[in-house]
């Protein structure tokens, strides 16, 4: 939890004496799992060998005239349709070299700051869905007020990292959206703010509201990360105007382009997970290479969505066993090329029930034992990205809090072996009052977030509240504590005068 919240809780603090705090870091995870492999390595050298014919041979649709042209420049084959790039697998390698390992963000206070690499762990919640949903108000429309609202639950936790655009504010115009999504991220949170790649007068807006807000100098700003959005290719082998824009803006301007095909088994990519990640491992090289094109450097994390439909009804299915693997496979490549990568959880389900647990549990493992850096829907979406629930969120923050348990240190000194404690009890006793035990136990263990561990009577009398109940108390009580950030208030008078501005001149519509 946040600093004004215990570690692996998420009630209010009760006024009581102050305990042993337990203490683990939820705010810098290590992967602590060796990473399985799916194909042995002459596979996974013969699908980035694949990926690379299919940039060289079949190509890949360009759609924006400069990225076209700086493909072009760098050495590219521009077909005569003038829309096809066959990029050489010798300008892949190169972008490759260029593309950074290790890539510092800087969040808005430095203990939120970030570094994302191989081997770091990175949670984000559910992201992008055109819903929301809860107990109390039902499913809906994505609203202005969802937005903060999912703002501050993220806020609120230590094992989210990143703020996502986890629902699409509906009830704001497209043209003014990126100003309130903006504010309300810098605002409400100090954690590492996500900015919609949606034309080069969105983003340029955006990277001024953030630059000011943080009172960065451009040098300052264009030096380091401050800032990430998400690059989805269209596929099979198209790369659209607005995220080939993005990823030129975000590449010259020194800030993260996440570049993340969405490919569904058996629909917009082949069935098979090796045809599937092939396609999407091309794809993520075309992009990672114009990235490197518009700024050598520029750093990138190379990612995949990759899932399968069902052949029934043609939905998407996550959670499943082919969406693990595909995972796994994209790990095996993500390591080949040596880029830190992101990967994603999620679930198909309509509600917050076993199916919603179970698909984003078996999605999150999958990620866990591919080494993704990033795992984003992680907690909260449903219908397979077309809601995010209050509920879900909360309670895949508790398996979240239990994973980042595991990612801490597991002490074996003396005082943890115990012989004092083991010679303080006689054969057949009991540990409970052992002076081990009694200096210990209100810290030692996690402390379920939203899991009751009473007993039957004592949960009945209790009011025999459910998992998504529980959860509905707890998201309510964070939301109405407030927000948790201190503003500097002049910054964000600033801030709202620069909106205001924006706004009365038009707004910046979103490029197509």
């Amino acid at each position: 939890m946040s600093g004004r919240r215990r570690a692996g809780g998420g009630r209010r603090a009760r006024a009581e004496p102050p305990a042993p705090r337990r203490d683990v870091n939820y705010r810098t995870l290590r992967n602590p799992f060796p990473p399985m492999n799916l194909f042995t390595q002459d596979r996974v050298e013969a699908m980035h060998a694949a990926a690379l014919e299919v940039l060289e041979r079949l190509g890949i649709k360009v759609l924006l005239p400069e990225a076209r042209a700086l493909f072009k420049a760098g050495g590219a084959r521009i077909a005569p349709d003038g829309e096809m790039v066959h990029i050489g697998r010798e300008m892949v390698e190169a972008a490759l070299a260029s593309a950074p390992r290790s890539i510092p963000c800087l969040a808005g206070a430095r203990h939120r700051d970030l570094v994302l690499e191989p081997g770091a762990l990175v949670f984000q919640p559910g992201a992008g869905a055109p819903h929301a949903t809860d107990l109390k108000r039902g499913r809906r429309p994505g609203s202005g007020q969802d937005f903060r609202e999912f703002v501050q639950l993220t806020q609120a936790f230590d094992v989210l990292h990143m703020i996502p655009p986890v629902v699409e504010p509906q009830d704001i115009p497209t043209h003014l959206r990126h100003y309130f999504t903006l504010e309300a991220q810098l605002t409400l949170s100090d954690k590492l703010p996500f900015i919609f790649s949606r034309g080069t007068p969105q983003v340029m807006d955006s990277f001024e509201m953030l630059r000011d807000f943080r009172g960065l100098s451009d040098d300052a700003f264009h030096g380091s990360s401050h800032c990430y959005t998400i690059i989805n290719t269209n596929s099979p082998r198209t790369l659209d105007i607005p995220m080939a824009q993005g990823i030129i803006d975000f590449a010259r301007a020194g800030q993260v382009s996440i570049i993340t095909p969405f490919t569904l088994m058996g629909a917009m990519a082949p069935i098979t997970v090796a045809g599937a990640i092939t396609l999407s491992h091309a794809e993520a090289l075309a992009a990672i290479t114009l990235a490197q094109l518009a700024r050598p450097g520029a750093p990138v994390c190379y990612g995949t969505f990759t899932s399968n439909v069902d052949m029934k009804s043609g939905s998407p299915a996550f959670g499943t066993p082919e969406h693990f693997k595909a995972s796994l496979a994209a790990g095996q490549l993500a390591r080949h090329i040596g880029l830190p990568w992101r990967s994603a959880a999620g679930s198909a389900a309509n509600l917050n029930d076993a199916q919603a647990a179970n698909e984003t549990q078996f999605g999150l493992w999958g990620c866990l034992m591919a080494g993704a850096t990033v795992v984003i829907h992680a907690a909260g979406w449903l219908e397979g990205g077309l809601t995010v629930s209050f509920e879900k969120m909360i309670c895949d923050l508790e398996v979240l809090q239990m994973v980042a348990e595991l990612c801490a240190a597991t002490e074996a000194g003396e005082a943890e072996i115990g012989l004092d404690a083991l010679a303080e009890v006689d054969p057949g006793g009991h540990f409970f009052a052992t002076t081990q035990t009694m200096a210990r136990y209100q810290s030692e263990f996690y402390q379920p977030l939203v899991a009751d561990t009473a007993n039957f009577g004592t949960w009945q009398e209790a009011g025999a509240r459910d998992a998504s109940q529980r959860a509905t108390a707890i998201w309510e009580d964070i939301l109405a504590q407030g927000p948790a950030v201190a503003v500097d208030q002049a910054r964000a008078d600033q801030l709202r005068t620069f909106i205001a501005k924006r706004t009365a001149e038009g707004g910046a519509p979103p490029e197509s």
